[in-house]
């Protein structure tokens, strides 16, 4: 009973702030505070999302949306996590790289979007790239802390019982690394969406972005706000199951209770 009280109170306390914002959401239209042409009531938008998805222009939307934003997500995990592991471990190629990474880490994707454009065109190639772009910057910086962040006094634990260094590197710093390194991959994982939204509303005839772009432009209000309701949806979906991805690879440091 203490166990499923205490699991309600805390669905209650995660839950009450959206509560409060979907009320003003509701409220704030049809008290007049708010042109309601404009910023339509929640409970309206609900319809018009219904509609979408009824009639498939939300499901292939979605698809096309996750497709590309998937595929540079993935690509930047197998890009940033060994290049960062490399970088943060051997000292001689961070020197290398240093320079070039900071030079390009304080460089936005998005104001680099136009450049994508006019060397890959409007396709899909020129999506997927700037999706990996975006995303390997937070999964590659992350990565390169935590190596560089790991308890030295392991290290020193691990070399005094004369492991070598790859053993040295496979069993004490890679484990330690590997929450820090989540924390990366949750960050990128935001990031693809944001970019690719972003990017469907510069050139694309399909995806979550262009659908919002196309119902502002038509004026189809609702249908513009139904539009953002699913990219929050996708992108909660999304970092739930990364969480729980997170969950199984960093078992061993929680606790009974946080299992």
């Amino acid at each position: 009973m203490r166990r499923a009280a205490g699991a309600a109170g805390a669905v209650a306390r995660r839950t009450v702030a959206i509560a409060a914002f979907l009320a003003v959401w509701e409220l704030a239209p049809r008290a007049g505070l708010v042109d309601r042409t404009f910023l339509p009531p929640a409970s309206e938008i609900v319809p018009a999302l219904w509609d979408l998805a009824r009639g498939g222009q939300l499901w292939s939307d979605t698809e096309a949306s996750l497709a590309r934003s998937l595929s540079g997500f993935a690509l930047s995990i197998l890009v940033g996590v060994p290049l960062g592991l490399v970088i943060g471990w051997y000292r001689p190629v961070a020197e290398l790289l240093d320079p070039l990474l900071e030079l390009f880490r304080n460089t936005a994707a998005i104001a680099l979007l136009p450049v994508f454009i006019l060397i890959l065109g409007i396709g899909e190639t020129s999506k997927v790239s700037i999706v990996l772009y975006a995303c390997t910057w937070p999964i590659l910086l992350n990565t390169i802390s935590a190596v560089r962040t790991v308890d030295p006094l392991l290290v020193k634990s691990a070399r005094s019982l004369g492991l070598p260094a790859p053993r040295i590197f496979q069993k004490v710093v890679l484990p330690a690394a590997v929450p820090t390194v989540f924390t990366g991959i949750r960050l990128a994982g935001a990031t693809a969406i944001l970019v690719v939204i972003v990017a469907e509303m510069v050139g694309a005839k399909e995806g979550l972005g262009y659908l919002i772009n196309a119902s502002q432009q038509n004026f189809a209000i609702k249908d513009m706000y139904a539009g953002i309701v699913a990219i929050s949806l996708v992108g909660l979906v999304f970092n739930y199951l990364l969480v729980l991805v997170e969950r199984r690879f960093t078992r061993w440091q929680q606790t009974p209770a946080q299992r």
